[in-house]
C-alpha cells in the first residue's frame, strides 16, 4: 500500500505527513476487516486490538484520557485538518471500520467545548475501557436532524432542576450498543429551549434496537427510546453556560466540525476504488485511462476543498453553506468513481469483485449522513442569496 501524499492535499508540515503515513500503514489490515464486518457487524470486538482502531480511539480522546503508547509517533492536537488527513488515510482501507469503532464519536467536540470538568471526566472516563461506545442522539423518526423541531422532551420532575427524558431517536450510529450518550431534547419552546444531556444507557427506561442496513453495516444504525429517564442538573451539558451557548449551539458545533472529516472518508474510499481499478486492469489504455485520470483529478480538487474548509474551521470560520457544498461534492465524486469502476471492470464487475461491490454500497450510505444533497443545495442557495456563502469572518458558533 502506497503512502505517498495524495494530489490536492494540504499536508504541508511534518506532523501531517507522519499522521498520513502511519494511518495509511495501519489501514492495510482494514479491507479484510471491512468485509468481515459487512458479514457480521457484531464481530467488531475481534478487531479492536488492531493499530487502526487504537489510533482512531486514541486520537478522539483528550490528551489526559489517552493510552500511554502513541502509535502515531507525533502529538495529535485534534484539529479539523489533522482529523481529515487521518480519516482519509484510514478510509483508504475501509471507512465502515471508522464508524464501527469504539470511543466518543460525534459527541467528542460537544463535550470538550461545552462540558464542565466533571462532565468531561464522566464522559471520557466511561470510554477508556476497551469495548465501550457512545452515541450522539439528535435524529428523530418524524423530524430527522431538524434540531428546532425536536419531539424528545425534558419535563420537570418534582425537585428543582431535575427532569424526565422521554422520546425516541432513530438512524443513530452505534445507538443500541453504546454505554454512554449525549441526547438532545426540548425543555421549552424556541431555539434556546433545546438541551444536550448526558445519559447512561443502563437505566431501565432506555431501550435500543438495531435497524437493517445495506451499506456501512458496521455503524449499527439504531432506534432508541427513552421512557421517564431521570436527568439531574449535572447531566445538562454546559449547565454553567447561558441557554444560547449550549444545546442547539453545541449540536451545530459538532455537526459542522465533523463534516470535513466525513468528506475525507468518502475521498479515502474513492481513492482506493481508483487504485483498485488500476491494479485489476494494469493495461488500461486510451479513453478508459483518461476517464480514470479525470476521476483522480476530481478527487484531488475535492480533497483540496475538504482541507480548505478544515483549515477554516481550525481558524474559527464555520461557514455552514460552504461546508455543506463540500460534503455534497464529496458524495457526488465518490458515487461517480464507483460507477466508473464498475463500468471499466465489465458488466459482471460487482459479482466478480466482492470488495468493489461492498464499496459501491458503502459509498451510497454517505448521502444520508450529515444532510442529504438536496438539503445542502438549499443551504448553498440560501447562502448565495444572503451573501453569506463567501463569508470568512470567524463564526459566532466557533
Amino acid at each position: 500500500m502506497t503512502s505517498s501524499i495524495p494530489a490536492g492535499a494540504r499536508i504541508e508540515d511534518e506532523t501531517l505527513r507522519t499522521i498520513h503515513h502511519q494511518c495509511r500503514a495501519a489501514a492495510a489490515d482494514l479491507p479484510e476487516v471491512g468485509m468481515a464486518l459487512d458479514r457480521d457487524p457484531d464481530s467488531i470486538p475481534d478487531f479492536l486490538h488492531l493499530p487502526a482502531f487504537r489510533i482512531l480511539k486514541d486520537s478522539a480522546m483528550p490528551r489526559e484520557y489517552r493510552e500511554p503508547e502513541n502509535l502515531l509517533g507525533v502529538e495529535f492536537a485534534g484539529t479539523c485538518l489533522e482529523n481529515a488527513v487521518m480519516l482519509e488515510a484510514i478510509s483508504y482501507g475501509d471507512p465502515g471500520t471508522i464508524l464501527a469503532n469504539q470511543g466518543p464519536g460525534l459527541s467528542r467536540d460537544l463535550v470538550i467545548a461545552l462540558g464542565d470538568q466533571a462532565q468531561r471526566d464522566t464522559f471520557f472516563t466511561a470510554l477508556v475501557p476497551e469495548g465501550t461506545w457512545s452515541f450522539f442522539g439528535l435524529t428523530e423518526p418524524e423530524k430527522g436532524s431538524a434540531a428546532l423541531e425536536l419531539e424528545t422532551t425534558l419535563t420537570p420532575a418534582g425537585e428543582a432542576g431535575h427532569w424526565l427524558l422521554n422520546g425516541e431517536k432513530r438512524y443513530v450510529g452505534n445507538g443500541a450498543r453504546s454505554q454512554i450518550a449525549v441526547v438532545f431534547a426540548r425543555r421549552a419552546p424556541g431555539p434556546w429551549g433545546v438541551e444536550a444531556v448526558l445519559i447512561d444507557t443502563d437505566h431501565p427506561g432506555f431501550s435500543g434496537e438495531l435497524l437493517p442496513m445495506i451499506g456501512l453495516r458496521g455503524a449499527r444504525i439504531s432506534r432508541m427510546r427513552f421512557d421517564n429517564i431521570p436527568i439531574a442538573p449535572e447531566q445538562i451539558i454546559g449547565r454553567h453556560r447561558p441557554p444560547s451557548r449550549r444545546g442547539l449551539y453545541g449540536a451545530l458545533q459538532a455537526l459542522f466540525r465533523f463534516r470535513p472529516g466525513l468528506g475525507a472518508m468518502m475521498l479515502g474510499q474513492a481513492q482506493a476504488v481508483v487504485d483498485y481499478v488500476l491494479n485489476a486492469r494494469p493495461n488500461l489504455t486510451g479513453l478508459d485511462l483518461l476517464r480514470l485520470a479525470e476521476a483522480n483529478d476530481r478527487l484531488a480538487a475535492v480533497r483540496r476543498q475538504v482541507h480548505d474548509i478544515a483549515i477554516e474551521a481550525d481558524n474559527g470560520v464555520l461557514n455552514s453553506h460552504r461546508i455543506g457544498a463540500v460534503k455534497m461534492r464529496a458524495v457526488r465524486v465518490g458515487e461517480q468513481t464507483t460507477l466508473l469502476a464498475a463500468e471499466l471492470l465489465g458488466p459482471a464487475a460487482l459479482v466478480e469483485h466482492p470488495w468493489l461491490e461492498k464499496a459501491y454500497r458503502d459509498m451510497r450510505g454517505f448521502e444520508f449522513m450529515e444532510g442529504t444533497t438536496n438539503i445542502h443545495k438549499l443551504s448553498v442557495f440560501q447562502g448565495l442569496l444572503k451573501g453569506d456563502y463567501f463569508a470568512t469572518a470567524p463564526s459566532a458558533a466557533a
